[in-house]
C-alpha cells in the first residue's frame, strides 16, 4: 500500500511523509552560500513554526551532498541546553553531546571522547571554543555549523556560547569553523535583551554578525502549490474560494497554511470523502476547530500575549488608539510573527486576529451565563436589537467588575462586548473582527446562518471622543462603509462613555439614525 502525504503541523518537513514548498525554495539560496564562501557568521530567525528547521536540514543536506565536497555542514539543536539555564556547566555538556550525535549522524568525525576532558579543563565558558578548534583542526576541510534554537537559551549560558563563538571568530585563521549560523525566533539584535542581565559591555555579545536574514512566509503561489500537492495526490479539490479562504485567513503563515488544509481534509468526516470538494465554509469550519481546540501554536500565542511587551503593542490594536510601544517592542512583537512585518501595524493574520480577543476574554466566555437560543427568532434568525439591549443591561450592572479583570484594560469595554457577542453567536454562527490603531474603532461581523444562506450583521464599536454628536456623526459613516463592504442587512453603533461626571441614565440610550442613507441603531454604553 502506498502511503498517503498529508499536511504537516508537527516538526521538520519529510518530503515523502508531507505535503511541502521545497524549503530551499523558500531561501535566497545564492546569497546564502556568498555568505557562507566568504566566512561569514550570520543569523536566520523566523516566528515559531515556520519552517525554520526544515530550513536548515535541507541545507545542511545540501552542503554536504551538492557542493562538490568542498563544505562539510553540521546542524545541531541547542534547546537541549535550556534546562541548564544559568548552571552554564550543565547546559554546555547537554549543547556538546547534541552536538557530537549530530555530527555522526552527518558521518562527520567529532572529538566527542575529548569533550569531557576539556570540559573539566577549560571550563564550560571555554569548552565549547576550545572543542571546536580541536575539530576543525583534525579536519581541514571548511565546517559550517547551524545551531537551531539559539534563543531558547538564557542568561549566563547565551551569553557564554556567544562570547565563545566571538571569541573564536576574532582568533582566525587559526582552526575554528568556517561559517556559522545562529537560528530562532528572534533576530541577534534582540538577544541582549533575552539575557535578562546587565552585561558590562553594552554593545551586543555577536557583534560579528554579518546579516540578520529573515524566513517569511509562504507566498500566495507557494500556498496554491502546496494545496494542489493533495489535489494531485487524492483527486480531491480545493474550490477556488477555499483557496482564497486558505490565503486570506492565514496570509501564508505556514503552520496555520498547513492546520486548516489538515483540519479540512483529514479531520472533517465530511472532508475524507475525496470526490467532495473542499470549500471556503470548509476551511472557515476548520478555522472554528483550531481555535477553539487551542493547539499548542495557539497556546503560545495566548502566553505572549500577557509580556508586557507584546501587550504595549496588541492593547492600543484593541482599542483603536495611537500606540506607546517603543521600537523594540514592535520589533519583538513582528520577531514572533504576531504582528505584521510591514506597516501599518496591525495583527498579522484574521485567524490570530481571531485568538487574540478570545484569549483574553477566555475566562469571560467560560464565565458569561449566556444561551443562544434566547437570541434565536421563531423564523431561526438572530435577534441582534435584543442581543445589544441585554448587553447595556449587562455592561451597566457589571463592568467595573468585569473591567478590572483584564490584563488590557484600556480596550476593556471593546473586549467585553466581543466576549459578549462570542459567547451567543458562537452557538450556531460566527465571529469576524476588525481593529487596529487609529482607527478609534472596533469592527464586528456577525454571520447567521438562515436556511441556506447567512445573514450578516455589523457592530461598529467606538470610545465617545469629544462631543457625542460628532462621535455618532463620524461612528455612522464608519458603519454604513463597513456594511457595504461586508454586504450587511443591519448595522448597529455602539458607542462607550468612559466619562465619570455623567450618570448611568445618560449613557445609556438607544436611537435609529440613518448613515450614507442606510437604517443604522446607536447603543449609547
Amino acid at each position: 500500500m502506498t502511503p498517503v502525504r498529508f499536511f504537516n503541523t508537527e516538526g521538520p518537513v519529510r518530503a515523502e511523509k508531507h505535503y511541502s514548498v521545497p524549503p530551499l525554495a523558500r531561501l535566497d539560496l545564492e546569497y546564502l552560500l556568498t555568505l557562507i564562501r566568504r566566512e561569514k557568521y550570520f543569523v536566520l530567525h523566523a516566528p515559531r513554526q515556520t519552517g525554520k528547521t526544515s530550513a536548515l536540514l535541507a541545507l545542511r543536506d545540501f552542503l554536504n551532498e551538492e557542493s562538490g565536497g568542498d563544505l562539510r555542514c553540521v546542524y545541531a539543536n541547542l534547546e537541549v541546553g535550556q534546562a541548564g539555564r544559568e548552571d552554564t556547566g550543565r547546559a554546555m555538556r547537554a549543547m556538546l553531546e547534541e552536538l557530537g550525535q549530530q555530527a555522526l549522524l552527518a558521518g562527520d568525525g567529532f572529538p566527542l571522547d575529548a569533550a569531557g576532558p576539556i570540559l573539566e579543563r577549560a571550563g564550560p565558558d571555554a569548552a565549547l571554543v576550545s572543542l571546536l578548534a580541536e575539530w576543525q583542526r583534525a579536519n581541514p576541510k571548511p565546517l559550517v555549523l547551524l545551531f537551531d534554537e539559539v534563543d531558547a537559551l538564557v542568561g549566563d549560558t547565551l551569553l557564554s556560547l556567544l562570547r565563545q563563538l566571538r571569541v573564536g571568530y576574532i582568533r582566525r585563521p587559526a582552526p575554528f569553523p568556517h561559517s556559522v549560523v545562529l537560528c530562532g525566533v528572534r533576530d541577534v539584535r534582540d538577544y541582549r535583551t533575552h539575557l535578562d542581565k546587565p552585561v558590562i559591555d553594552r554593545g551586543s555579545p555577536f557583534n560579528i554578525r554579518a546579516k540578520s536574514l529573515l524566513l517569511g512566509d509562504f507566498t500566495h503561489a507557494e500556498t496554491q502549490a502546496l494545496l494542489a500537492q493533495h489535489t494531485g495526490e487524492t483527486g480531491q479539490v480545493f474550490r477556488p474560494d477555499a483557496v482564497e479562504a486558505v490565503w486570506e485567513q492565514t496570509r501564508g503563515q505556514p503552520w496555520l497554511v498547513n492546520a486548516l488544509a489538515y483540519e479540512a481534509c483529514f479531520e472533517n468526516r465530511a472532508g475524507l470523502d475525496r470526490s467532495r470538494a473542499i470549500t471556503a465554509d470548509d476551511i472557515l469550519d476548520a478555522r472554528e476547530e483550531i481555535v477553539q481546540r487551542r493547539d499548542t501554536h495557539i497556546d503560545q500565542l495566548g502566553e505572549r500575549l500577557r509580556e508586557d511587551r507584546v501587550r504595549r503593542v496588541v492593547e492600543p490594536l484593541l482599542s483603536g488608539g495611537d500606540s506607546r510601544a517603543s521600537a523594540p517592542d514592535l520589533k519583538y512583537a513582528r520577531d514572533l510573527g504576531l504582528v505584521a512585518a510591514d506597516a501599518p501595524t496591525r495583527i498579522a493574520n484574521p485567524i490570530y486576529r481571531e485568538v487574540v480577543p478570545r484569549e483574553l476574554t477566555w475566562i469571560a466566555q467560560q464565565e458569561l451565563d449566556l444561551q443562544t437560543i434566547w437570541y434565536v427568532e421563531e423564523d431561526g434568525g438572530l435577534d441582534v436589537p435584543k442581543l445589544l439591549s441585554r448587553f447595556q443591561e449587562f455592561f451597566r450592572e457589571h463592568s467595573e467588575h468585569w473591567m478590572g479583570r483584564f490584563d488590557y484594560r484600556e480596550a476593556g469595554a471593546q473586549l467585553l462586548l466581543q466576549a459578549y457577542c462570542h459567547r451567543v453567536v458562537n452557538g450556531g454562527g460566527r465571529v469576524d473582527r476588525e481593529y487596529g490603531l487609529g482607527r478609534r474603532r472596533t469592527d464586528l461581523l456577525l454571520s447567521w446562518p438562515q436556511g441556506d444562506e447567512w445573514s450578516r450583521f455589523v457592530i461598529e464599536c467606538k470610545v465617545l471622543d469629544g462631543s457625542r454628536e460628532a462621535t455618532e456623526r463620524q461612528g455612522l459613516e464608519q458603519t454604513a462603509a463597513y456594511m457595504d463592504r461586508c454586504d450587511a442587512e443591519a448595522g448597529h453603533l455602539v458607542i462607550f462613555d468612559r466619562s465619570e461626571d455623567r450618570s448611568w441614565e445618560e449613557k445609556i440610550y438607544r436611537k435609529q439614525a440613518e448613515g450614507a442613507g442606510r437604517p443604522i441603531t446607536i447603543w449609547g454604553v
